[in-house]
């Protein structure tokens, strides 16, 4: 990554092109679906809209569901179209169901996440250059269980408040730069949940960033768990 691609990334407040805030980690969306009971784990393959930097991410999961608390965490590689590089990032949220148990078919839960990816590069000098950047994701989730034989059909929508923070450092001088920005942020999807505990899901993540650009993502993924 060049050294003025970096400088407008913190311009922008870490998105457009690296997909900050279209992701609680980079390249994959901010998931609230709930809080299962039990360990379960997934994999999600993320395809970002131009303006949220083209390209592929692949996120990893673990999540612990004890009750109407959840606990998550993942780790993703984004590879940006045209960046020359990928991005590593990792993150976790904390969840808390307020409604629906396990005769209840809607719940709403809040949450709350952190994530934290590093871009490094060099200037022309070949001094170097780190981006860090910082994402916290607070929202509700509302979700809806429809039974059947075969399989669950589980949709939900999950409004938020995202709030990025972008440090540069480094390119040969002492001087660090460094913005922080807040938008509106949407994410939502659809569960197919299997008797075996397999899980086949889709998302969606989209933000308004205000003039006209809105960076999104659609990923599809696996996921199993051990519990309900």
């Amino acid at each position: 990554m060049n050294h003025s691609r970096l400088i407008a990334l913190v311009v922008l407040g870490a998105t457009g092109s690296t997909g900050g805030l279209v992701a609680q980690v980079q390249g994959i969306p901010v998931r609230n679906a709930g809080v299962g009971t039990g360990i379960g784990i997934a994999v999600d393959v993320g395809f970002p809209s131009a303006s949220a930097g083209n390209g592929l991410g692949l996120g990893a999961t673990a999540a612990i569901g004890l009750g109407p608390i959840g606990v998550t965490g993942s780790v993703a590689r984004f590879d940006p179209k045209g960046a020359g590089g990928a991005i590593n990032s990792a993150g976790a949220t904390a969840n808390l169901k307020i409604f629906g148990g396990p005769l209840i078919p809607v719940s709403v839960t809040l949450q709350a996440g952190a994530a934290y990816s590093k871009e490094s590069s060099t200037s022309a000098g070949g001094a170097a250059i780190v981006l860090k950047t910082w994402h916290a994701p607070v929202g509700l989730g509302l979700a809806l269980t429809i039974p059947n034989p075969v399989f669950s059909i589980k949709p939900w929508v999950a409004p938020r408040l995202d709030v990025t923070r972008a440090t540069l450092s480094g390119g040969g001088t002492a001087s660090t730069v460094s913005n922080t920005d807040t938008h509106f942020g949407i994410s939502g999807g659809v569960d197919l949940g299997f008797l075996n505990g397999l899980t086949i899901r889709a998302m969606y993540d989209r933000v308004n960033m205000g003039g006209g650009v809105h960076p999104s993502v659609i990923s599809l993924g696996l996921g199993f768990k051990v519990g309900t």
